[in-house]
């Protein structure tokens, strides 16, 4: 069972982590220069870009917006990994031999999946980095501006809020796609279809989930 756990985090989580840095660093440039575009008001200070940076990428862009897009990654990748095993048999095999598959093939996706705050923790701070360095080579803020910004009004718990909704968000791209993926029926051409659903699926839940955890922790 260790052996699967190590495998599920390099499969989930480690082969994850070049698309989410690329994704965070430059989004956070894009919210940096956008801010920074519709500040045209004289009076209005600089370091509101570094504010607007960090909230928008602390409170909603890094846990929701990444999840969406590993709902896309890691569940197209567990439906199709688990729905092939039950296309070929393999599910079957495992059965007769008297090993609980459901068991053996979600629970190191669960487990592998707890991991996951640590890449939302890495697509924060990046996402912050890239606006930082869009903000600053850009022209449009001197450095201590932007800083200045981040540490503005800083309330700890919402990083604990965006914690809290990547917990919920792990448990829902380790469950939904390995659901579909376990209980698909047909041949290789349902395969396809199933990862197709599983996506629309986790990322409608995910939405959903991040609308109910925000009304109930922020207001």
């Amino acid at each position: 069972m260790r052996t699967l756990i190590f495998k599920e985090i390099d499969d989930l989580i480690i082969d994850s982590l070049g698309i989410v840095c690329f994704i965070s660093f430059f989004v956070g440039g894009v919210v940096s220069i956008q801010t920074a575009l519709n500040l045209t008001n004289p009076l209005i200070p600089k370091y509101l870009i570094g504010f607007a940076t960090r909230q928008s990428v602390i409170l909603e862009f890094a846990p929701t917006f990444i999840s969406i897009i590993m709902a896309g990654k890691m569940g197209s990748f567990i439906t199709s990994s688990i729905g092939t095993m039950r296309v070929t048999e393999q599910i079957d095999a495992l059965e007769v031999m008297g090993v609980n598959s459901l068991n053996y093939l979600v629970f190191p996706k669960i487990i592998a999946l707890l991991l996951y705050p640590f890449v939302i923790g890495i697509s924060m701070f990046l996402g912050i980095l890239g606006g930082w360095i869009a903000a600053v080579y850009g022209g449009f803020a001197s450095s201590n501006d932007f800083i200045t910004g981040i540490q503005q009004e800083f309330i700890p718990f919402h990083i604990a809020y965006a914690f809290i909704k990547t917990f919920a968000f792990a448990l829902i791209l380790a469950t939904i796609p390995s659901f579909h993926g376990y209980y698909m029926k047909g041949g290789a051409l349902e395969v396809g279809k199933a990862s197709t659903v599983s996506f629309v699926w986790t990322a409608v839940t995910i939405i959903l989930v991040n609308y109910i955890l925000t009304q109930l922790l922020l207001t």
